[in-house]
């Protein structure tokens, strides 16, 4: 697998969930396009959404030991609380982005506190699912040039 694509609690809710802060375009219809996306570039994207920390940190542990050359994460609230899944991603030592589809920084203080933007590659937020666009390429580019 080349790319891993890990969405964090209550993702799953999108196009129901607040709308106004996170788009209308459900998970699928984000994960259809970018899987699409990646099929047309030449690569393999994998993706799991999950409202555990315990499946978010499995999948990353795997993605050790699978060939995974790059992740994509929104970890959602678990970006304001979760050293757990900021160790797993440490210890794996694969390179990542972190994404948001809101902007942290136009919202309450404690979401613009993340446990992951000091080591990941790049941070991306407020643009809601094309973020996840940006993300990809940014995967593409580093995979290419490794």
């Amino acid at each position: 697998m080349d790319i891993l694509l890990l969405n964090g609690p209550n993702l799953n809710m999108l196009g129901m969930r607040e709308p106004d802060q996170y788009g209308t375009q459900t998970l699928d219809d984000i994960t259809g396009h970018l899987s699409a996306l990646a099929r047309d570039a030449g690569f393999t994207l994998a993706h799991h959404q999950d409202n555990s920390e315990v499946g978010l940190i499995d999948k990353i542990h795997a993605a050790s030991k699978n060939g995974t050359k790059y992740i994509i994460i929104n970890p959602a609230a678990f970006t304001h609380t979760s050293v757990a899944l900021r160790d797993a991603i440490l210890a794996v030592g694969i390179v990542f982005t972190e994404v948001h589809l809101s902007n942290v920084y136009k919202r309450e203080e404690f979401r613009q506190q993340s446990y992951f933007s000091d080591i990941a590659q790049g941070v991306i937020s407020g643009f809601g699912a094309q973020g996840y666009e940006f993300a990809l390429e940014a995967a593409f580019k580093h995979i290419q040039s490794n």
